[in-house]
C-alpha cells in the first residue's frame, strides 16, 4: 500500500509504465471530470463516480488479483480501510470475471482519501473503501484507477 499525497506522485514513478500513466492520470485530474469509465495507455482503466460515503459498508474488504487501484476523491473525502491480505479471512471467494473476493471486516489501517491524497492498493492489501469520515455521510466524487499487474 502506498499513501501520500499527490504532490509526491514523481516519488512512485518508474515502478512500472502502467502505474506511471495512473499517477499521471490523478496529478492532473480535475473535480469537473465526467462520470464515467475511461481507458488509457498501458491497460489502465478509470471509473469516476459521485455517490455518498456510507457508515457501514456492508460488502467488507475486498482485494483484487489482476488490478491495483488508486482511490482518490476529487471532491469531498472518504475513509478507506487497509489491511494485509494474509491477516483477512476470505468471506465471498474470489470472482474472476468481476477480479475482487470479499473479506470479513476486521479492524485495519484508516486512511482519509480526498484533500490531495490517495491511496495505491496491491493484489496483497485488503481495502474496504465508501466509508464516512467522522461518522458523518457527505457525497464525494471518486476516482478508481484500475491498474494491470500480472
Amino acid at each position: 500500500m502506498i499513501f501520500d499525497h499527490i504532490k509526491n506522485v514523481s516519488l512512485y514513478k518508474g515502478l512500472t509504465p502502467a502505474i506511471d500513466t495512473a499517477l499521471d492520470y490523478i496529478a492532473n485530474v480535475k473535480p469537473n471530470v465526467e462520470n464515467g469509465t475511461y481507458f488509457l495507455e498501458n491497460g489502465v482503466k478509470v471509473i469516476i463516480s459521485e455517490y455518498n460515503t456510507r457508515l457501514v459498508n456492508e460488502k467488507g474488504y475486498e482485494a483484487h488479483k489482476r488490478f491495483a487501484d488508486i482511490q482518490f476523491c476529487v471532491v469531498g473525502t472518504e475513509l478507506v480501510r487497509c489491511k494485509p491480505l494474509a491477516q483477512v479471512t476470505e468471506s465471498i471467494a474470489y470472482n474472476e470475471e468481476k477480479d475482487v473476493a470479499r473479506y470479513l471486516d476486521c479492524p485495519g489501517a484508516d486512511v482519509i482519501v480526498g484533500d490531495g491524497y490517495f491511496v495505491l492498493v496491491f493484489p496483497e492489501d485488503a481495502h474496504e473503501p465508501c466509508l464516512a469520515v467522522d461518522g458523518v455521510s457527505k457525497e464525494v466524487k471518486k476516482v478508481v484507477v484500475k491498474i494491470p499487474v500480472k
